[in-house]
């Protein structure tokens, strides 16, 4: 391994220690080599306290002392995982300081931050990489080579489900935050349509329903959305902060269909059902450390000096998606989408597996959305 700077590691800080980053980002650095957390970024105290000493964390900084963190000479990226209207400021922030960034999906909530996010990046020469760890996962980066081989013949349409109760109170239900079920949830769908069709929508259409219970006074319960690709293919999809946890995705050909459940799933087992010519096989991945694989996968394009897949641009062109199924909503009409096209699309070439982390850690001052 090349390495920057005489070290073959990456110095990481996570900034933001919510729920994911707590149950999912920080123990994943135990499972990799090349990566390694060196400092954490948090307005809550009892966190920075308690989450250091959990760690071995040295370095711990407030909000207001990102700069200082940034500046310190302690750290070669961030992995950002703050809320999404935050996601441009803190990473153009870092770009201007030479720290490359992993921001969390959604890339942010415009088209606007998203340039300014590529922007910076380019400007100060780091790398800039959207966090869609199923872009590294084999379950999902399979069934994209079984739809582009044709498999299942000519892939016509796309369907998926993707559901869970969401606890009233969450950050995922305020509107100034960046919530609602697409910009979530509803984003591994619109993705996982552009992977496995491997092209982008050409226009959209979508309809939110909500029951009026309180929790949903600021954003949709409910969104059932249309995607129209090139050669006449629809995707479509439900998502949902009031419906039973599911989690899955199908796509039909001409001669059969792949089902992948629990196709969104960060921490258990996924299935795959293929059908061919009404014909059943099931395969099963086992669960491993996806958050170590992303976090390996990007320490390893910064130490080669790759461009990393996926790319700003692939964050920017699902923001464009979303902001034309919010306008379909606000309309009841179709809404022609620019399309953008990444330089590279995942395949099975990228897929890394590390050993899943088998003790859930204690939270600080965080709870899973669900409540669960």
């Amino acid at each position: 391994m090349t390495t920057i700077k005489g070290k073959n590691k990456i110095r990481y800080a996570v900034v933001g220690l919510g729920w994911f980053a707590q149950a999912a980002a920080l123990p994943a650095f135990t499972s990799t080599d090349n990566s390694e957390l060196v400092a954490l970024v948090s307005d809550d105290p009892k966190k920075r306290e308690e989450l250091s000493k959990k760690y071995g964390i040295q370095h711990t900084f407030s909000y207001d002392e990102y700069e200082d963190c940034l500046t310190s000479g302690n750290i070669d990226a961030v992995y950002i995982a703050l809320p999404n209207h935050l996601h441009c400021d803190y990473t153009v922030r870092a770009a201007n300081q030479a720290i490359h960034v992993l921001c969390e999906k959604p890339m942010a909530v415009a088209e606007k931050e998203c340039e300014a996010m590529i922007k910076a990046a380019n400007d100060n020469g780091v790398k800039l990489m959207i966090a869609y760890r199923l872009h590294l996962e084999p379950a999902n980066l399979q069934a994209v080579e079984i739809v582009r081989a044709q498999k299942i013949g000519e892939p016509r349409l796309f369907n998926s489900v993707f559901s869970q109760q969401v606890e009233q109170g969450n950050i995922r239900l305020q509107e100034i935050t960046g919530g609602g079920t697409i910009y979530d949830i509803g984003i591994y769908c619109i993705n996982a349509a552009c992977y496995l069709f491997q092209d982008e929508p050409t226009e959209v259409f979508a309809v939110a329903a909500s029951k009026g219970e309180e929790r949903f006074k600021e954003v949709e319960e409910m969104t059932s959305v249309i995607l129209r690709f090139p050669n006449e293919r629809l995707a479509t999809f439900t998502c949902s902060f009031g419906a039973a946890k599911v989690s899955n995705y199908q796509v039909v050909g001409t001669k059969g269909d792949i089902r992948v459940e629990p196709a969104y799933t960060w921490h258990k087992e996924i299935k795959h059902y293929l059908t061919i010519n009404g014909e059943t096989q099931e395969r099963t991945f086992k669960e491993h450390d996806q958050l170590a694989a992303e976090f390996a996968y990007f320490s390893d394009c910064i130490l080669q000096n790759k461009d990393p897949e996926p790319s700003g641009i692939e964050g920017m062109k699902d923001v464009c998606i979303i902001q034309a199924l919010y306008q379909s909503i606000k309309t009841g009409q179709w809404v022609k989408v620019q399309i953008l096209k990444p330089d590279q699309r995942p395949t099975s070439a990228q897929t890394i597996e590390l050993p899943a982390t088998q003790k859930k850690p204690d939270l600080i001052h965080a709870a899973s959305p669900t409540g669960s």
